[in-house]
């Protein structure tokens, strides 16, 4: 319930907007005659009721009873146990890296915040750096140029934080450097929601937020990397296995 509660926080505005629509528009419905009017009217204000319900459970399926953070799916496909080096990937918020490294304590592991995300100026990211502390050893860096040596990595983990990368090209040169840094025989993890019909229906325009399949496919394969593997995590975000 941690990171839903945080996703309300970053998104109480609207809610609350939602909410005072909602409310509106139902009063609205008494100032007609029109029969269709008034229940077209009413129909309105208990859809975006129903949909800011259906968001706020869909964020609780996903971040806070699914496999988004636990990795179990990555049994037999990642053996943390024999990973030297890793480096994970977000964007201003980090549920994940103090529990790998108390987990794995012989995991070499670079934790690495984009710079420049949407998320850093947000109001929210005070309150879930709190719940969440920053890794102390965490570094900033530009998805153009990974401040790592050529085939040093045996893993890239990236938990729904490339989609702030917003430029295609630049999404390309990411996956360029993440080859460039990976080992032969590396994997890159990501995992992602898509701007699909599920995500439309339980988010509404918050899908725009997101990127479509055809999109990461696209900009994966531009960068000669191969998809080995697409997970479903829950109905709303996928786990993408590159190598």
């Amino acid at each position: 319930m941690k990171i839903t509660k945080l996703v309300i926080l970053f998104n109480y505005q609207k809610i609350v907007l939602g909410a005072v629509v909602s409310f509106l528009l139902f009063l609205l419905s008494f100032w007609f005659n029109s029969g269709l009017l008034i229940l077209l009217l009413r129909i309105l204000s208990v859809l975006i009721v129903l949909n800011i319900f259906a968001s706020l459970m869909a964020s609780f399926i996903l971040y806070d009873k699914s496999d988004l953070y636990e990795l179990k799916s990555l049994n037999g496909i990642v053996d943390f146990g024999k990973v030297e080096n890793a480096i994970l990937i977000h964007a201003s918020f980090d549920p994940l890296s103090k529990r790998l490294e108390k987990k794995y304590p012989n995991l070499n592991l670079t934790v690495c915040d984009i710079y420049g995300n949407r998320h850093e100026h947000e109001k929210g990211i005070k309150t879930s750096k709190k719940i969440f502390p920053a890794n102390p050893k965490e570094i900033k860096i530009i998805p153009n140029k990974l401040p790592f040596e050529n085939n040093s990595q045996d893993l890239i983990l990236a938990i729904t934080a490339l989609h702030e990368i917003l430029d295609h090209e630049q999404r390309v040169l990411f996956f360029k450097e993440a080859k460039r840094v990976l080992k032969n025989n590396g994997v890159i993890i990501v995992s992602e929601q898509f701007r699909d019909v599920t995500n439309f229906l339980f988010f509404s325009i918050g899908a725009f937020h997101f990127l479509s399949q055809k999109q990461w496919k696209k900009a994966i394969s531009s960068a000669d990397l191969r998809i080995i593997s697409n997970q479903k995590i829950t109905p709303f975000a996928n786990m993408l296995i590159l190598k």
